[in-house]
């Protein structure tokens, strides 16, 4: 199990701490795993500096992909993406 450290904007932070949000989509940028801790630290890009709130959260789930891995970039780069919780 590995402990992860992760910045989060304010309005994202709000959402994951009132329940309301229950996912995270970032650049596989990092290695993380099923068990792993994720703790996302609340920061403020105006001030560029971390405002101390922290929301400590265990990984789950994860799903990898890269953007053409279904033949589709073009349409994602002129349509965007969704990420549906349900």
């Amino acid at each position: 199990m590995a402990i992860i450290k992760k910045k989060i904007w304010p309005k994202c932070f709000g959402e994951v701490k009132s329940g309301k949000k229950k996912f995270e989509l970032r650049l596989a940028d990092f290695a993380i795993k099923r068990g792993d801790i994720l703790i996302l630290e609340e920061w403020n890009p105006k001030t560029k500096k971390y405002t101390g709130r922290k929301i400590k959260k265990k990984v789950n789930y994860i799903s990898k992909f890269k953007l053409n891995d279904f033949g589709q970039k073009k349409e994602i780069d002129k349509r965007g993406l969704y990420v549906i919780q349900f």
